[in-house]
């Protein structure tokens, strides 16, 4: 218990997918006006990345990492399909994003309609493949632990985004340089936020 509790803090904060591996970069500048759609935003992905990295575990395990087919017979031992990972991992992630998608169009259409074209661009969140990327390296040894690491990844993106969504709004307000509005001032901004965050390397878990 005490090692997934460490395994989802870790990916929360000390290998935080924005401020650590600046991973979904885009739709963490595009759609961090407002704190409501940013939530929004970090929810969804919270949700497909605790779907496909549990799965993509699965898959990886059974399936593509070598000797993974020995369940099925002994003489596929020297089977290695992990040439197979990007494009398993991609089409499970698709799938899951056009279910969230479906579900936030049903369910509250005002989001959907404010997330716009960023909630499609979900499947090619470099974040969200990421997760399962790292999990493959990282060889996680049980389910358990790889939903932990999707489920915090998830939650560090979503306090990432609604962070920065707050401060954009406060920064309205502010007497910002010309040259910096915008993009300029949110860049400055989430590196400092990168630089607070790599206090958390310090902890040991």
């Amino acid at each position: 218990m005490q090692d997934l509790v460490n395994i989802f803090v870790k990916s929360i904060f000390i290998d935080n997918m924005i401020f650590a591996y600046f991973l979904g970069m885009c739709s963490y500048l595009a759609v961090s006006k407002t704190v409501k759609t940013s939530a929004g935003l970090g929810i969804a992905v919270i949700f497909v990345l605790a779907i496909t990295v549990p799965v993509d575990y699965l898959i990886n395990k059974y399936l593509l990492s070598a000797g993974a087919l020995t369940w099925i017979s002994p003489q596929f031992a020297d089977v290695d399909l992990t040439f197979l990972s990007f494009i398993m991992f991609i089409a499970i992630i698709a799938s899951m994003v056009q279910l969230v998608e479906m579900v936030i169009e049903k369910f509250s259409s005002s989001l959907y309609n404010s997330l716009g074209i960023f909630l499609p661009l979900i499947a090619v969140n470099c974040a969200i493949l990421g997760g399962s990327l790292f999990m493959q390296e990282r060889e996680y040894e049980s389910l358990a632990q790889a939903t932990s690491f999707g489920l915090g990844s998830g939650v560090g993106w979503l306090l990432a985004i609604v962070g920065i969504a707050a401060i954009r709004e406060k920064i309205r307000y502010s007497n910002v340089p010309a040259p910096l509005r915008g993009l300029g001032i949110t860049f400055i901004i989430t590196g400092l936020m990168g630089i607070a965050f790599m206090m958390f390397m310090g902890i040991k878990l």
